[in-house]
């Protein structure tokens, strides 16, 4: 069986493999060429040492979900690392829109865009020797997550990997240097499992290695503090979306024994929305079946996508 088809039935990550994806034509710093011919530079900061930042966005029924927020994160990352995009957010925007026209797209498609500080004259970490244009990537493909995912649920591994502080390494940034996450997610597959749950230094729940997690105790929403865990937007819309529907929501610190005692639990993402979640570290969430709470936040989500 195909890796992808493999990936498509497990991973919050995954989808549905659709053949339009081999044709699509890549947006790479002011051209648009077909995917497997889009490079950038071996001496580009974001291959070298992973310098840049990225946004993930979903374009559903000719709208893109979400966008000012997506600009807004990605700006305020750039800004922190002295990355200058060169262009204003209406700017970005349009090159997001243009690359969506070019491939004929109008509904089912999730967007990658890639900023890195550019090519440097020799490979090393000092951002003082970028040649001082950015690097500007935009792919835009055709990802529906497979329907199995969500009627089945996935397992998730505690790695013993931790979601970092700010002072070591801030996740409100969408960096493209993400190691520890990728370690973390490792081990889950090491472990049987589709995805990893992460904690703090603290030793309390963070997220998962890609998306951000939820748990159901008692008809109640919970989720973690945020300081530690992805500055998600995804996230922030489904808290917002349950406090609308009068559903009472946690935010706080709690523990694994919290989660293996939950009635349910999911992840959110924005590629994959709303992934339920029915097994932690071997043992049963709940009925080890998708919950009714987590159906209705998934329906919730739904109307906000279609509105």
């Amino acid at each position: 069986m195909p890796q992808e088809a493999v990936l498509s039935k497990t991973s919050a990550q995954g989808y549905k493999a659709d053949p339009r994806n081999d044709n699509v034509l890549v947006y790479v710093n002011g051209e648009f060429v077909p995917k497997d011919q889009a490079t950038v530079s071996i001496f580009d900061s974001g291959f070298i040492v992973g310098d840049g930042v990225w946004e993930g966005l979903r374009l559903v029924n000719g709208k893109l979900i979400a966008v000012d927020e997506h600009m807004e994160r990605l700006f305020t990352g750039a800004k922190s690392i002295d990355l200058d995009i060169g262009l204003s957010r209406e700017e970005v925007k349009e090159l997001i829109w243009s690359t969506l026209r070019k491939n004929g797209m109008q509904d089912g498609a999730h967007i990658r865009l890639m900023i890195t500080r550019g090519r440097k004259s020799t490979a090393n970490q000092d951002p003082r020797f970028a040649l001082g244009k950015p690097t500007i990537v935009i792919t835009a493909e055709y990802k529906i997550v497979n329907p199995e995912v969500k009627a089945k649920g996935m397992s998730l591994y505690t790695s013993t990997f931790r979601c970092s502080s700010p002072d070591v390494f801030d996740l409100r940034l969408n960096s493209h240097s993400r190691l520890n996450l990728i370690q973390a997610l490792i081990q889950a597959i090491n472990a049987g499992a589709d995805e990893a749950l992460m904690l703090d230094p603290y030793g309390f729940v963070a997220s998962c290695n890609s998306t951000n997690f939820f748990i159901v105790r008692r008809e109640a929403l919970w989720t973690s503090s945020g300081r530690y865990n992805f500055n998600g937007i995804t996230h922030k819309t489904v808290k917002r979306l349950a406090q609308q529907a009068g559903i009472e929501l946690f935010v706080g610190d709690y523990t694994l024994a919290e989660v293996y005692s939950a009635d349910e639990a999911f992840a959110t993402g924005t590629l994959s929305g709303i992934t339920p979640v029915v097994r932690v570290d071997g043992r049963v969430i709940g009925t080890g079946k998708p919950g009714p709470i987590t159906a209705r936040i998934a329906q919730l989500y739904e109307a906000y996508l279609h509105s």
